[in-house]
């Protein structure tokens, strides 16, 4: 019976820690999802990625608290007519419910006369286990 009992606990064990997955993949995979998302201009979506109690940081800007906010303040960087060309992480350390992620990307802009913009810059997220999947929690970035 110790043995039986020492195995369950074995593989529960094992399959709740692959449900919560791989901090890491799990973020890679949400970045390349984010991209598609905010590129197919689906701010909707682009909040999704966000806990309901997440905040974006960004520079020179007001706060944005909450999904609704964050919606709306993706929203209009969609409508301004930005796509992001490069958004990967660089640097990913998972503690229990948190996990840090401190990244790159590069962004086309609209400039004058049509023509476009590259900025690129880096960031930091701080993403939180929300139960079994991971959410962005806060949001901060600035360019190079």
């Amino acid at each position: 019976m110790h043995k039986v009992m020492s195995v369950f606990i074995v593989c529960f064990l094992i399959s709740t820690s692959s449900l919560a997955g791989d901090p890491r993949a799990h973020i890679d995979e949400a970045l390349v999802e984010f991209v598609a998302a905010f590129n197919a201009g689906d701010a909707a979506t682009v909040a999704g990625f966000y806990a309901e109690d997440a905040a974006v940081l960004p520079p020179g800007g007001a706060r944005a608290d909450g999904r609704s906010a964050i919606q709306q303040f993706w929203q209009g960087a969609i409508d301004s007519g930005m796509k992001i060309d490069d958004l990967h992480a660089v640097e990913v350390d998972a503690r229990q419910d948190l996990a840090g992620e401190v990244g790159v990307f590069t962004l086309s802009v609209p400039g004058e006369g049509g023509a476009t913009t590259k900025v690129s810059g880096k960031y930091i997220v701080i993403w939180k286990r929300t139960g079994h999947t991971w959410q962005l929690y806060r949001d901060i970035w600035n360019t190079n």
